[in-house]
């Protein structure tokens, strides 16, 4: 979570007390963060969170309203990344196959990076909570999915079903993108997502 790291050095320093506005927010948010980033490690509770952080439980409700709110929060971080990662791609690269593999693999760079958004991407961080989250996060990958087919419908205009051609191949990527997380997690981050990437990605396209 490094750019969250950047932004939230001033609150680690232990000069002030009493944290700027906006700082503690951060602060929970990066360590919950941090705390998600430990393989195998169990669902994290609200004690967990404040104890790690060193305040009370009721501190932490005064900057969200529910551990729901907290994941919306990466989950708020994780969407911002992914747009502006697409948009670098996009502003760059002409539309093609090669535009859609550069999108899927900063967005594997960007999981491979930061372990403990890779388990929220996947869900796995979100087993039993709140089921919106969860529906954020696939509405996440519809829009990832919506990309790759609008970078692939140009290379596939020459086929006689060029609309169907780049939904299948669209669908494709993000199986194997989500698969490559997955397998990222199940590992205890040990099988990078972006092992063999340009071969792999050689073979899906």
């Amino acid at each position: 979570m490094s750019d969250l790291e950047e932004t939230s050095d001033a609150a680690e320093a232990p000069a002030r007390k009493r944290p700027r506005p906006g700082e503690r927010r951060l602060q929970i948010l990066q360590t919950l963060a941090a705390m998600l980033e430990q393989p195998g490690a169990e669902r994290v509770t609200t004690a967990s969170l404040a104890a790690k952080i060193g305040v009370s439980e009721a501190a932490l409700y005064r900057h969200f309203a529910s551990k729901a709110q907290m994941f919306e929060g990466l989950i708020d971080f994780i969407d911002q990344s992914v747009v502006g990662l697409i948009r670098q791609v996009t502003d760059r690269e002409a539309a093609g196959p090669n535009q859609a593999a550069r999108i899927v693999a900063l967005l594997l760079q960007f999981a491979e990076k930061n372990p403990g958004m890779c388990r929220v991407m996947t869900g796995d961080a979100l087993v039993l909570e709140h089921e919106r989250l969860q529906e954020r996060i696939n509405l996440l990958f519809d829009k990832i999915e919506a990309q790759l087919r609008q970078s692939l419908r140009e290379a596939n205009a020459a086929s006689a079903t060029p609309t169907v051609d780049s939904q299948v191949q669209a669908s494709v990527l993000v199986a194997f993108m989500q698969g490559r997380l997955q397998r990222f997690v199940r590992s205890g981050f040990k099988r990078l997502p972006s092992e063999h990437l340009q071969a792999a990605m050689g073979r899906v396209l």
